[in-house]
C-alpha cells in the first residue's frame, strides 16, 4: 500500500509471470501485476518517483486526475512530457484537488499499459462520510486482458502488416483468468465475504481493447459512483464498463453460505473480433466448504445492446447540495467530431494499405517533442492549432452509403480554447469500414454527458432532449456504435489536454487529438512551469 503526502518509489521492472499454463516476461511496477494500489485522500498532494529499469521508454498517466495547472504530471508520452528513458527517473507531483473516488494509473506509451497499471483510491477527507450507507469493507477489482505473447510484439506485427492485431487470450479479474484445470496456481480470484456485510467494490476496466459486462450470480449491485463522481444509487444485476472507466458498486452479502460466480465478459455490438473468453472469479462466503458447488449466472450475449444502453442511460449525477452537478448552461464552442476508421496507402503493408482511425478525418501524428513543452516555450513547427471543429464533409454518417474514399488527412493539429470557456462536443460514430462503440477519454477534465442517441445527431430535435440538470459526470464516455454522444465541460484548466479513444488499437491508429487551453488571468489561472527533472526527448 502506498500512502500519499510522501515520496514513493515505483520501480518499473520486468518480471516472469505465468498465466494460462505459459510464462512470459511482463513490464510491472515493483514486480506486481496488477500494480500497487495508491491510497490518498481528497486534496492530498501525491509524489511518485518512477524509475525506469526496462528497455522501453515509459510514462505513467494518472487517469481521471484533473491535474489543475500541473499538466506536466499528466503522463501521456509526447503530449505532456517526453517519456522516461531506460535508466532515468521522474517524480510525478500533483494534488487531488476536490476529487474523491476510484481512479487508476497506467502506462501511456506503446501498449505497456496491458500490464503496467493499478488503482488510485482517493478517500474522502478525514471525517467526511460517503453519501451512501458506509460499507463494512472495500475491495478493488481490476478487469483486464491477457495475451500469451508479448503485447509489444503483437502491436508491432499489426503495424507492420497494416492489419488489426490478434485479440487477447483471456480476460482477467485482479490478474487472474478463469480457473484452469491442470495449471498450477490458476485457481482464479476469490472474493471472500462475510454474511450480512456490505462491500464497496471499486471496479476498473484496464482492458486494452474491450468493453465488458460485469455480473455476480445471485446478487444485486448498487452503483454509487462512476469515474470518481458520486451518482444517484442505481440498482442493477449487470454493469457495463468501457476501457478507462471505473464504477463503484455496493454489494450486500445477504445470501448465506455459498459460492457465487463473478464474471466479466465482452460487450461488442459490431462485426469485430473479440476475445470471447469470460473472466471468472468466485464470491466466497466465509464458512463455505471448498467442495460447495458454485452458483452460476446467465451472462448477456456479447451483442446485447439493450442491456448496455439501458445501463448507460440510467446513470445520473448525485447532484446534491454538497455534490452539485455544475453543468454549463451556455456554450462558447459548439463542436462536432466524427469518430471513424479509414484506410491509407502503405507500400510495405500486406494489402498495400493500412487501417487508420481519425477524428473529423484527421489521423493524429505524434510529435517528437511534447506538445506541452512546445506550447509553454513557444516552440514553432511542432503543432498547428487548426483542428477542425466540424467534419470536412457532411454526409449520412451512420447510413449504408459511406464515402468511397476512405483516406484520411494526417497532422499534429490541436483545438485552442480560451481559459474558462465552455464547450459542447458532439461525438458522432460513423459507418466508415464499420460502426463501433468508442470509449473516448478526455485528459484534464470531467465532462457531463448531456445526451446520446442512435443514428445521426439532429441539432434541432436532439438538443431539446439534453439533460442539463443531473447528467452523469465522467472522464471517459462510450460513443455508441452507429450513434452519438454529447458532452459539455468548462475549460478551467490551462495546458495541453489529450483526447483519444481508450481502445488502445484505435489510439495507435490515430484516433486522438488535443485541446490547448490558454492561461487565464494571474498565477492561479496559469500553467505552472515545468519541474526541473522533466524527462528530455
Amino acid at each position: 500500500m502506498l500512502l500519499s503526502n510522501a515520496r514513493h518509489s515505483s520501480l518499473v521492472v520486468v518480471k516472469n509471470v505465468t498465466r494460462l499454463c505459459s510464462t512470459k516476461l511482463i513490464v510491472t511496477v515493483n514486480g506486481k501485476f496488477p500494480g500497487p494500489t495508491i491510497y490518498a485522500r481528497e486534496d492530498d498532494t501525491v509524489l511518485v518517483k518512477v524509475v525506469n529499469h526496462v528497455k522501453y521508454n515509459v510514462s505513467i498517466h494518472w487517469h481521471g486526475v484533473r491535474q489543475l495547472r500541473t499538466g506536466w504530471a499528466d503522463g501521456p508520452a509526447y503530449i505532456t512530457q517526453c517519456p522516461i528513458q531506460p535508466g532515468q527517473a521522474f517524480v510525478y507531483n500533483f494534488t487531488l484537488t476536490g476529487q474523491r473516488g476510484t481512479l487508476w494509473w497506467h502506462a501511456h506509451i506503446l501498449w505497456l499499459r496491458s500490464t503496467l497499471h493499478g488503482a488510485l483510491v482517493i478517500l474522502p477527507k478525514l471525517g467526511v462520510p460517503y453519501p451512501f450507507p458506509k460499507p463494512n469493507m472495500e475491495k478493488v477489482l481490476i478487469l483486464s486482458e491477457w495475451w500469451k505473447s508479448d503485447t509489444e510484439a503483437i502491436i508491432n506485427e499489426a503495424l507492420k502488416s497494416g492489419l488489426a492485431p490478434n485479440v487477447s487470450d483471456a480476460h482477467t479479474i485482479n490478474g487472474h483468468p478463469r480457473p484452469i484445470q491442470h495449471c498450477a496456481s490458476q485457481g482464479g480470484y476469490k472474493l471472500q465475504v462475510l454474511t450480512g456485510n456490505t462491500y464497496l467494490l471499486r471496479i476498473i476496466n484496464a482492458a486494452l481493447n474491450e468493453e465488458l459486462f460485469f455480473k455476480i450470480a445471485g446478487h444485486q449491485l448498487i452503483v454509487v459512483e462512476v469515474d470518481a463522481v458520486y451518482t444517484k444509487p442505481l440498482k442493477t444485476d449487470t454493469i457495463v464498463i468501457a476501457p478507462g472507466q471505473t464504477t463503484n458498486v455496493l454489494l450486500k452479502a445477504n445470501r448465506g453460505i455459498g459460492k457465487y460466480l463473478v464474471a466479466a465478459t465482452p460487450f461488442m455490438d459490431s462485426p469485430i473480433a473479440v476475445d470471447n473468453v469470460t473472466a471468472t472469479a468466485t464470491l466466497h462466503y466465509s464458512g463455505s466448504l471448498g467442495s460447495t458447488i458454485t452458483t452460476l449466472t446467465s451472462l448477456p450475449p456479447k451483442n446485447d445492446t439493450p442491456v448496455a444502453t439501458n445501463f448507460t442511460d440510467s446513470l445520473r449525477s448525485l447532484n446534491s447540495k454538497k455534490y452539485p452537478a455544475r453543468v454549463p448552461q451556455k456554450v462558447d464552442h459548439s463542436l462536432f467530431f466524427t469518430v471513424s476508421l479509414g484506410v491509407n496507402p502503405c507500400a510495405t503493408c500486406v494489402n498495400g494499405s493500412r487501417v487508420v482511425a481519425a477524428i473529423n478525418n484527421v489521423t493524429f501524428v505524434m510529435p517528437k517533442v511534447s506538445l506541452l513543452q512546445a506550447h509553454f516555450f513557444n516552440i514553432s513547427g511542432v503543432f498547428t492549432d487548426d483542428f477542425p471543429g466540424m467534419p470536412p464533409v457532411v454526409y449520412d454518417f451512420t447510413g449504408t452509403q459511406q464515402p468511397a474514399n476512405l483516406r484520411t488527412n494526417r497532422g499534429t493539429r490541436v483545438y485552442r480554447l480560451a481559459y474558462n470557456s465552455t464547450v459542447q462536443l458532439v461525438l458522432q460514430d460513423t459507418g466508415m469500414i464499420t460502426p463501433e462503440n468508442h470509449p473516448i477519454h478526455l485528459h484534464g477534465f470531467n465532462f457531463f454527458v448531456v445526451g446520446r442517441g442512435h443514428g445521426n445527431f439532429n441539432p434541432k430535435s436532439d438538443t431539446k432532449k439534453f439533460n442539463l440538470v443531473d447528467p452523469v459526470e465522467r472522464n471517459t464516455v462510450g460513443v455508441p456504435s452507429g450513434g452519438w454522444t454529447a458532452i459539455r465541460f468548462r475549460a478551467d484548466n490551462p495546458g495541453v489536454w489529450f483526447m483519444h479513444c481508450h481502445l488502445e488499437i484505435h489510439t495507435t491508429w490515430g484516433l486522438k487529438m488535443a485541446f490547448v487551453v490558454d492561461n487565464g488571468k494571474g498565477p492561479n489561472e496559469s500553467l505552472l512551469p515545468p519541474p526541473s527533472d522533466l524527462p528530455k526527448c
